[in-house]
């Protein structure tokens, strides 16, 4: 028998990477929302703010990004104060400019531009060498009649997966 010896390879899982963290996540988006695209960006924080983001005081549900200025910022953004701070402290929903090449902002403006598209927010976290970054999505909004589709959808999703799990 000269089969591949491949299958007696026990398959390892890939390890996560402990610098890793989701700081916040906007769940709603994507039930608001239809997401065309996403971006990952970077975000420019002062010290307290990466402090206060390490113990995961934040949240991105209400913000949204706008191209002002040929700059790229996070505008309703929370991030709650750092208490050992004092005074040098931080303004907790202040706009905050978000990194991008020109390219990728050229091609947000040109999205933004269309009828009904917008930047949301989708999650913030740590990546694995410990910078903040920001995932962006370029979004369509939903009707009414939208949310109840997707709604039925999932629910239909999951009843075929129960009845899969019991037959």
């Amino acid at each position: 028998m000269d089969a591949p010896l491949a299958y007696l390879v026990p398959i390892m899982a890939e390890k996560q990477n402990p610098n890793y963290k989701v700081i916040a996540e906007n769940r709603r988006a994507r039930f608001d929302y239809f997401i065309e695209s996403d971006l990952e960006v970077g975000i420019v924080l002062t010290g307290s703010e990466v402090k206060s983001l390490r113990t995961g005081q934040s949240n991105i549900a209400d913000s949204y990004a706008s191209v002002e200025g040929g700059e790229l910022w996070l505008i309703n953004s929370y991030i709650a104060a750092y208490k050992q701070a004092g005074v040098f402290g931080h303004e907790e929903r202040r706009r905050r400019k978000l990194l991008v090449s020109r390219k990728e902002l050229a091609r947000l403006w040109q999205a933004i531009g269309r009828e009904g598209m917008t930047l949301v927010p989708l999650v913030m976290y740590f990546n694995d060498r410990g910078r903040v970054k920001l995932k962006i999505g370029v979004a369509k909004g939903k009707k009414v009649a939208d949310k109840r589709a997707t709604e039925a959808t999932r629910d239909w999703n999951r009843q075929k997966q129960r009845l899969l799990k019991q037959g």
